[in-house]
């Protein structure tokens, strides 16, 4: 029964890991650009495993959250009207330049903000330039894959629209941005519309999230009833050999 014990509280934890998801997705139902996580899950081995000098390691029991997978597809649209809001119509990121660190990272949030920078002219004087930037320090990239400059505001901007070869495995960098690796391929220049004066909603589905977290709790229930149940049949053995 030792083996039923721990099966259950490995299960239970990963049910609360599960949940954890499933309450961000829906705490995000109102964040403009998310995407949805679902979470997957994998059996733990169910063997031995030869470890250092052909020392024999104890094999796992039940199941784990072996990664989050995100869904990509695209959401409505809402009519904001603000001048420096974009969304795509269709596959595409944004991109964001990090002068700081020269990262650039991919986001469907196109709730841009006009942000001044202070650069360094060829006369070596400080000259103060105004970019279009995602209001954190970063440089929205245009068509062509270089910052845009704002001479002004109230104009549409050339934003860029950005396909990734490869979107399975992004990393996950906050304010529903995404880090590309090697594994995700080249990224090249989208040809989907950017509509201006639209943001693109969560794509989070509230009646799907509401339903998985009542799945979770009865799942999370019953891994601790085994839990339990598990303790009382030890229990009772101990006390018939005592």
């Amino acid at each position: 029964m030792l083996q039923a014990f721990y099966s259950a509280a490995v299960g239970a934890q990963q049910q609360m890991d599960r949940m954890d998801v499933h309450g961000n997705n829906i705490a995000n139902v109102n964040t403009y650009g998310y995407k949805a996580e679902k979470p997957a899950f994998g059996v733990l081995m169910n063997s031995m495993v030869n470890g250092v000098d052909g020392a024999q390691l104890p094999k796992g029991s039940g199941a784990a959250m072996v990664s989050t997978a995100t869904d990509f597809r695209q959401s409505d649209l809402e009519e904001t009207g603000r001048d420096q809001d974009y969304a795509i119509i269709g596959d595409g990121f944004f991109a964001l330049y990090d002068p700081s660190t020269q990262e650039v990272s991919y986001t469907r949030d196109g709730s841009f903000t006009v942000s001044s920078f202070q650069e360094v002219n060829d006369d070596g004087e400080p000259e103060t330039v105004w970019y279009l930037g995602d209001g954190e320090g970063r440089q929205v990239l245009d068509t062509s894959g270089y910052p845009i400059v704002v001479t002004d505001p109230t104009a549409e901007q050339p934003v860029g629209a950005f396909l990734i070869q490869y979107q399975d495995g992004l990393q996950h960098a906050g304010s529903q941005r995404f880090l590309t690796g090697d594994k995700n391929g080249v990224v090249w220049i989208s040809t989907a519309e950017v509509r201006r004066g639209v943001l693109e909603s969560s794509n989070t589905d509230l009646a799907t999230e509401l339903g998985k977290v009542i799945e979770t709790q009865r799942a999370y229930s019953y891994a601790l009833r085994m839990v339990t149940t598990a303790d009382e049949v030890e229990t009772t053995i101990n006390n018939l050999t005592s």
